[in-house]
């Protein structure tokens, strides 16, 4: 349940394969590497700690072992802002256990490719069950809500909807209970 389903590619992928190393010797999950061109190149390494909070010295001390090693291996051609921090109350959610932790939560899933005529889905999280998401979502035809299966391998993204449920959760101690 610890394996992330959501991959990164190009150059976020080799800094993902260089940091998760680093990150799991420091005790944090991967969550996501995402470059953007916001003031040149950022490197936005989002971390959590499987049944804690991140801590802003948590991202210091983080940053402070990547940065060497993203400088040596080069994988940005010039120069990068490194930002580390926590994933956010609107986190995607990228692994099997996202889904365990976050159930009763509201999510926006976005497939890799058509079902039933649709790639977006909104709804609350059940759970994950066989290898798929299980989402209580509202859908044309039927009386009520539903619950549907969506296969992991499909999901391109999923984040959690920031609604009263979500914000009270992040205020609590940055976990749903």
């Amino acid at each position: 349940m610890d394996e992330r389903f959501t991959r990164e590619t190009g150059q976020a992928a080799a800094i993902a394969d260089l940091a998760n190393p680093v990150l799991q010797e420091l005790g944090f999950d991967l969550v996501r590497v995402k470059l953007t061109g916001q003031d040149g190149a950022t490197v936005q390494i989002l971390i959590e700690r499987p049944g804690g909070a991140v801590t802003i010295a948590d991202c210091t001390a983080v940053s402070r072992r990547l940065s060497p090693l993203l400088d040596a291996d080069d994988p940005l051609p010039g120069g990068y802002f490194l930002e580390v921090s926590s994933p956010g109350i609107n986190r995607p959610l990228v692994r099997p256990r996202d889904f365990m932790t976050w159930a009763g939560h509201q999510v926006r899933v976005e497939l890799k490719e058509l079902v039933d005529g649709r790639r977006r889905f909104k709804g609350e999280i059940e759970g994950f069950e066989d290898g798929e998401l299980r989402l209580r979502v509202e859908l044309d035809g039927y009386d009520g809500p539903q619950t549907i299966g969506l296969d992991v391998s499909l999901i391109e993204e999923a984040k959690l909807v920031v609604n009263d449920a979500a914000l009270k959760a992040a205020l609590g101690k940055n976990s749903p209970q």
